[in-house]
């Protein structure tokens, strides 16, 4: 069977996480699932919060008539028109149903976007570190991938991302709460941004990919980006926030401020379609429509990353402690990401190089496990740094 060659190279360049979780199942056939400590895939280990299964059983038994048949590609207008209000309220901007997509997740929302707006050969940046399917989704779409690192600290860096744009510049995606760092965005960053897209002589947008939101710590909300950012387009999934990867539910949130919003909604209704996701799944839509502000704990995951991120520092481990989401993006002892990678696996733990993530010198580590899986693999965490100092 032929491959396409463009796909046969991103196999060859495919998901780290992925990988790794792979070689995970097998480590846990040969050493017993009790010896393996798996930090690699960022999928929740919390169930929904009990009003949204509920909602979920009450739509279903409702029986609604249509409820399970095609509706508008953007999703129901009333579903819309809530989420509308709810971003009215937190922005102060006048959203209306006309500016709301419901999509099969962020994933979906991302992929519907890029596509409505690029042309083969257009720009996108991307900030390293990122969530490795960003360059998947631009490429899906002929465009052209284009790294601006972040600063020490992982926030966005405003004049490398200045000289970045071109003249073939169509878009910059951010995501905050960050995958792989945890890190927040601040307003600061955002008026930055605002600044520097308002000086260009030509239209950039700024997709803001939230599926983490929610997953705030210490009470703290993220910056509404549309507040601050004119020329921007909202990418949210509710996949994190009540814990339902599976169900592949979300929505794109255009900006009123976006020059030609009504042109781009238009353009993104009818890519939405030709992709093929022609509906964000019905039943999930009233679902969220009605547990818009419901949320799993994220005080359990606050407290799994103290737990961790004080224990690496200890060890002698450099890291960014998180602001939200459910990530640690530690600094690797060594530069070589990838040999590190191996000397954790050793030790039993099994985690993802940073070079995945765009940021080689770096490892992800999910918090998506049981506190004992962490407080247990303290210890090798420990010897694979004390390995890997002595060289060992």
């Amino acid at each position: 069977m032929t491959v396409a060659k463009v796909i046969a190279d991103q196999l060859e360049h495919a998901s780290w996480i992925r990988r790794m979780f792979e070689e995970g199942a097998r480590l846990k056939r040969e050493r017993g699932v009790e010896n393996v400590f798996d930090f690699t895939l960022g999928n929740p280990d919390l169930e929904p919060p009990p009003a949204v299964i509920g909602s979920a059983i009450a739509c279903l038994q409702e029986g609604r008539p249509g409820s399970h048949a095609y509706m508008p590609n953007t999703g129901f207008p009333e579903v819309r028109q809530k989420i509308a209000e709810r971003l009215s309220a937190a922005t102060r901007l006048r959203y209306t149903e006309q500016h709301v997509i419901m999509t099969v997740g962020a994933a979906g929302g991302l992929n519907t976007v890029l596509k409505a707006i690029l042309d083969p050969g257009d720009e996108v940046i991307i900030l390293a570190p990122y969530f490795v399917e960003y360059r998947f989704y631009i490429t899906n779409h002929a465009g052209k991938v284009v790294i601006v690192n972040t600063t020490p600290e992982f926030l966005p860096d405003i004049p490398a991302i200045r000289r970045a744009i071109t003249d073939r510049t169509r878009a910059v995606i951010i995501n905050s709460p960050n995958n792989p760092t945890g890190v927040i965005y601040p307003p600061r960053i955002l008026e930055e941004l605002e600044d520097l897209l308002r000086s260009l002589d030509q239209e950039v947008l700024l997709l803001s990919d939230e599926p983490y939101k929610a997953l705030a710590f210490s009470g703290v909300r993220p910056p509404e980006v549309a507040t601050f950012v004119s020329q921007s387009i909202q990418i949210y999934s509710w996949s994190k926030a009540i814990a339902i990867p599976g169900e592949r539910i979300g929505f794109i949130a255009i900006s009123p401020r976006v020059p030609d919003a009504a042109r781009l909604f238009d353009a993104c209704s009818f890519t939405h379609r030709i992709l093929g996701f022609v509906n964000a799944p019905a039943l999930w839509q009233w679902v969220v429509a009605e547990c818009w502000d419901q949320t799993v704990d994220v005080t359990v995951y606050e407290e799994k990353c103290d737990l961790l991120w004080e224990a690496l520092r200890r060890i002698g481990y450099e890291v960014v402690r998180p602001g939200g989401a459910f990530y640690l993006f530690p600094k690797s002892p060594i530069p070589d990401d990838v040999a590190f990678i191996q000397i954790l696996k050793d030790e039993g733990i099994l985690a993802v190089p940073g070079s995945g993530f765009g940021t080689p010198g770096h490892f992800r580590l999910s918090l998506t496990v049981p506190m004992q899986t962490i407080e247990r693999a303290i210890t090798g965490f420990q010897h694979a740094y004390r390995r890997a100092k002595s060289g060992g």
